[in-house]
């Protein structure tokens, strides 16, 4: 009997869900999955960007503001209401870099996704970036001239560039020797390196909070390792007093380095590296089906 009831419970169950789904129109679906990109996209936004501290920030704010609704706690909700009134504007100013960034790469004619060669010609151009970069450090080195070069990744560093100058220029081992030339305008700052590009020039970084850190070490070391805490980016450093390389990565420092041992760590962080289709998925055509049969035969043999 109570087996029966449990059986009734359950099929009137899925029967109500399957009348309310009936009850959806197309539009509601699509409302859902354009809501659900949407609040995706922001999501990976707020997560790439270096605003994620500020975004955990509104989502406690909202969640105290249905608290207190919930609860009734009339004056806190209403003092969490007018907040909200003016809290949209003051988010769209503080978000208004990552915003642009974002219509940007939406109104951008670039599919790289649909172009079987963007990855070549990214890579290429990386591995172009790469040898001026160790080129300009390695004569750098040698001369003893400071050098600060910030490669960003996903993490985008908008506001580091606004307090340098943009420069957008191609990468190469003569321009970079120019502006960090004791003598030039931008050599104090740093130079930020963005899609392949020498994109600003000139730029403050944040200095390392790190107490452990080598108390030996200059400002522009610190300043290198508390770019790599605050994000993904990969710092090279040039000592101006000892011409020593060092790199930057995830809050730590690498010193000492070669002109091919940086050659070979750059390449490994800033060029990803693309995994072989197996072999049972390989598109062949047919006389290399042919040939490779041919093949297996003869080691069978």
């Amino acid at each position: 009997m109570c087996r029966m009831k449990r059986g009734d419970a359950v099929s009137t169950i899925i029967g109500g869900v399957l009348r309310y789904v009936s009850t959806v129109a197309l539009t509601d679906w699509l409302d859902i999955v354009i809501l659900a990109f949407l609040l995706y996209r922001a999501l990976v936004l707020v997560g790439k960007s270096r605003a994620a501290n500020l975004g955990k920030g509104v989502v406690i704010f909202v969640a105290a503001l249905v608290l207190s609704l919930i609860l009734r706690l009339n004056t806190i909700n209403s003092i969490l209401r007018a907040i909200v009134t003016w809290g949209i504007m003051a988010l769209i100013v503080i978000f208004q870099p990552e915003i642009r960034r974002v219509l940007e790469q939406v109104g951008s004619s670039k599919l790289s996704s649909f172009n079987p060669f963007a990855r070549v010609q990214q890579k290429s151009l990386l591995e172009t970036v790469i040898s001026q970069t160790v080129d300009a450090c390695a004569e750098m080195s040698e001369s003893r001239t400071g050098a600060l070069i910030v490669f960003e990744r996903e993490i985008n560093l908008d506001d580091i560039v606004r307090t340098g100058t943009v420069i957008d220029a191609q990468v190469s081992c003569q321009l970079i020797k120019n502006l960090f030339f004791v003598k030039a305008a931008l050599h104090d700052g740093a130079v930020i390196v963005r899609n392949g590009r020498l994109y600003a020039a000139g730029c403050i970084l944040p200095l390392t909070h790190n107490t452990l850190i080598d108390r030996y070490l200059g400002t522009r070391h610190r300043a290198g390792v508390g770019m790599s805490e605050t994000s993904d980016a990969v710092v090279v450093i040039v000592s101006e007093e000892t011409g020593a390389i060092s790199v930057a990565i995830r809050g730590m420092l690498k010193r000492y380095l070669t002109a091919q041992t940086l050659e070979t760590l750059l390449t490994n962080e800033l060029i990803p590296a693309v995994e072989e289709q197996p072999e049972k998925f390989r598109l062949r055509l047919p006389w290399q089906r042919r040939e490779a049969k041919e093949a297996n035969g003869d080691a069978d043999k």
